[in-house]
């Protein structure tokens, strides 16, 4: 949180700063700090609790490396050293501590790299240069220029109809298949499967950025987002469900714009009373596909929604989907249903339970556990209507073969990818 009282140097922002326990670590760490052209002084004695107490009322660096070693609770510390720091520091921690789970919590925690003590020159070096190419690397908005985005909303007309399914499911393909950079934003703050979908921890990426809307940018973004393959990565939350939802959806228009910037895919999996609460929303969603079972509470649900739809973003192209289709044994039949919401069914898909079934036990989403069915083969057929109805243009500027053009621009997350790799092989 920025503080108008906090000082430093231009632009209140050093490059490097650097709090840690030890002489020895200091020793490494000094001349590789005047190799990089920083000032010794900026390495200082202390822990990550003097880190916090000295940010607090001076500007975070652009670069800052903290040593956890004498931290109890080093997740909880971290998340008290957020509060301080400015949106954009990059965070390098370092500790004693040989575990890879505490390693995947701090990089879900939004620090872009742990170092393991004893430290090393060669290491200290690779892990300042890396995080100095973050800030070198072209921004998203600049690698971006041009290149259209297209943004998804899937909404149910019930709940289970599986409009989560659909989410994930149309992510993964959008990803792995198109090879398209996505974002999946998952909205039931509380009760989202979206990262147990594809077997991840949700980490605090959504509700930080909740609390605090001032400080998204596309740093917090990169941090904050949980990667479930190159080119996916999910936000979402599991919220106590002791702790009621206060904002005023500020926080989900800030993040919608860096993903416009970041990504050429957004996909948001929207629950209905989100969609009440924030209509606001869906002001640059392109395409909405409403997810629905043949049944009389969806098809009332339906009509509800696609009227909100005509009247509140007539920009957005609204796709029907049945899910759960079993011949001769829906509540009302595709004939009547269709006449009640007085437009065709786009899509159907036919139930499988055991598909449904094998995807949970595989910790995958539904369409790559099960690509053979006939389930799968149409919810790919929804993936290639909403690139049809939301981007034209992001065909055109593919690459033969589907490759992405923003890939050749998307040197921040090799970066991050690089780092993480050579992380978790020091930790392994």
């Amino acid at each position: 949180m920025n503080a108008p009282w906090k000082s430093g140097g231009p632009n209140g922002r050093d490059p490097f700063a650097a709090f840690v326990c030890d002489e020895t670590a200091l020793d490494v760490l000094r001349p590789v700090a005047i190799e990089m052209g920083w000032q010794p002084e900026k390495c200082a004695k202390g822990g990550l609790r003097n880190a916090i107490q000295s940010l607090s009322v001076s500007a975070s660096p652009n670069i800052l490396m903290v040593d956890l070693s004498e931290s109890g609770d080093p997740l909880n510390d971290i998340n008290a050293l957020a509060e301080v720091c400015e949106p954009g520091t990059v965070v390098i921690a370092i500790g004693q501590v040989n575990d890879v789970r505490l390693y995947r919590d701090l990089l879900a925690s939004g620090i872009h790299d742990y170092l393991l003590k004893p430290l090393s020159s060669g290491q200290v070096r690779d892990a300042l240069v890396q995080a100095q190419s973050v800030f070198a690397a072209p921004k998203a908005n600049e690698a971006n220029a041009g290149n259209r985005h297209i943004s998804t909303a899937i909404v149910g007309t019930r709940g289970g109809v599986g409009a989560s399914m659909l989410a994930t499911s149309l992510a993964w393909l959008f990803s792995t298949d198109q090879k398209m950079p996505t974002a999946l934003l998952d909205l039931d703050i509380h009760f989202g499967t979206g990262a147990l979908t594809l077997d991840l921890e949700p980490g605090r990426g959504l509700t930080d950025a909740i609390d605090n809307p001032s400080r998204i940018d596309g740093l917090f973004i990169e941090r904050a987002m949980i990667r479930a393959n190159d080119n996916l990565s999910i936000l979402s939350a599991e919220a106590p469900i002791n702790s009621p939802l206060i904002t005023d959806g500020s926080a989900f228009v800030q993040l919608e714009e860096e993903f416009r910037h970041a990504f050429e895919m957004t996909v948001i999996d929207l629950p209905r009373n989100m969609l009440i609460n924030f209509p606001h929303l869906l002001a640059d969603v392109n395409v909405v596909v409403v997810a629905t079972e043949m049944t009389l509470a969806s098809a009332r649900d339906a009509i509800r929604i696609l009227s909100w739809l005509k009247s509140n973003a007539p920009h957005a192209a609204p796709i029907v989907v049945a899910n759960k289709i079993q011949p001769g044994l829906g509540e009302i039949t595709k004939a009547d249903f269709e006449a009640s919401i007085e437009r065709k069914i786009d899509f159907s898909i036919p139930f499988d339970q055991r598909a449904a079934v094998n995807a949970a036990k595989l910790g995958q989403t539904f369409v790559d556990a099960n690509r053979s069915t006939k389930a799968a083969s149409v919810i790919r057929e929804i993936g290639d209507s909403v690139i049809g109805s939301g981007g034209e243009g992001v065909a055109m500027m593919r690459e033969p073969g589907g490759r992405s053009l923003l890939g050749k621009f998307d040197l921040k997350s090799l970066i991050a990818r690089k780092g993480a790799r050579k992380a978790a092989a020091a930790v392994e």
